[in-house]
């Protein structure tokens, strides 16, 4: 009856050691993705490698579907970007799809198609492609481009008429900062390249809800609201050094850091993935911090940056949402592993005991078979035994 007992034990232990097992066999993939999803959440290129990886798995048709979906569009870049991310991940993509992609990147680069992409920029202002925002960068440069919007704006203002005050103020810091591009000799470069970056992407409605509300309250603070009233209400764009003068008086320059800042990140951005990748980042960052990590992205992805937003989002910057669950599943294996142990140590204990238990009594009965003295306890035992 004892030794039913025991192998009812030893019978219930394994079973709780299998169950463990296997739970932890169940929970352990996704509990080691969450742990480096956990501890790559400060790392945009980390953090896009694994969710990239995770898509990838899921659906292998994936780099296909888009760059099929970009040529559509006519947005040669972005097919471009995923054929290098396939590259990178080893994705196989068909010869045919390939020289299609070279086939449009090489139309959209011809000289004809720059020169008239130039010419938008400069004269509009407008930009989403290299050559256009070239046109609207050389614009501001030779201050053209900034004085226009801040005449613009400044008409409607004194008018009465619809006033984007986000466009008059980024265009009276930009004149401020090419001063100091010219001052430095190039210096400031990313830091004009990406005002106007920022200034286009609000004009084209590509500026994201909480970078606007960031950005205009950046300006609000910069700008000396009045004094670039009185500035503007007399600005000509056919007076250009006159009108500089009045409009620089309503710079606050010890305000600008934070601006200043986030032009710099969205100008690095530019030069690692180019102006499209920059525009998309700009759609999608909620704030200054969004676009600081977009351009380590940039700067560690290079070409792959537009894809990886393309696929993930606002989700390649950072751990936007699902820490609870990821931090659930971690804390899921944990328990298991902890079950695990558990029931190896019980098992351990029962054989232990019940080992020792048959070596004690074959003691005890070779000891009887000798004919050696035995007490009433003694005799219990082999009784049990």
């Amino acid at each position: 009856m004892r030794r039913l007992r025991l192998g009812s034990a030893l019978a219930g232990a394994l079973g709780c050691l299998a169950l463990s097992v296997a739970v932890c066999a169940a929970l352990w993939p996704h509990a080691r993705e969450a742990g480096a999803i956990l501890a790559a959440q400060d790392d945009p290129s980390a953090l896009s490698d694994i969710h990239i990886s995770s898509a990838l798995r899921s659906n292998r048709a994936l780099v296909a579907d888009h760059i099929e979906a970009a040529l559509a569009e006519g947005d040669s870049d972005l097919a471009n970007s995923f054929v290098e991310l396939a590259r990178d991940k080893g994705i196989v993509v068909s010869a045919e799809l390939s020289k299609r992609v070279s086939d449009a990147v090489t139309e959209a680069g011809s000289a004809s198609h720059f020169a008239k992409r130039f010419a938008t920029g400069l004269v509009t202002g407008n930009a989403d492609d290299v050559a256009s925002l070239s046109g609207t960068v050389a614009g501001d440069l030779f201050v053209f481009g900034d004085i226009r919007d801040v005449v613009r704006e400044g008409k409607h203002l004194a008018t009465g008429g619809e006033v984007d005050r986000l466009i008059l103020g980024l265009a009276t810091v930009g004149l401020a900062v090419t001063a100091a591009t010219y001052v430095s000799v190039g210096g400031m470069g990313p830091v004009r390249a990406g005002l106007s970056m920022v200034k286009d992407a609000r004009k084209v409605g590509r500026l994201g809800e909480g970078l606007t509300q960031w950005a205009g309250r950046s300006v609000r603070e910069v700008v000396d609201a009045p004094v670039l009233q009185q500035a503007v209400a007399k600005g000509s764009v056919l007076r250009p050094g006159q009108t500089i003068s009045a409009i620089k008086a309503a710079f606050r320059a010890d305000k600008a850091g934070a601006l200043v800042r986030l032009a710099k990140d969205i100008g690095r951005v530019g030069e690692k993935a180019g102006t499209r990748g920059a525009l998309d980042t700009l759609r999608i960052a909620q704030g200054p911090k969004d676009v600081a990590r977009a351009a380590r992205l940039a700067e560690s992805k290079g070409g792959q940056t537009r894809a990886i937003l393309k696929v993930l989002g606002r989700g390649a910057l950072l751990l936007a949402a699902g820490t609870f669950n990821l931090t659930m599943w971690v804390f899921s294996a944990l328990l298991a592993l902890f079950g695990f142990l558990s029931s190896i140590k019980a098992t351990t204990e029962r054989a232990t005991e019940a080992w020792l238990r048959r070596k004690k009594a074959r003691r005890l009965r070779r000891q009887v078979a000798a004919g050696l003295p035995s007490g009433p306890a003694l005799a219990g035992v082999v009784a049990q035994g």
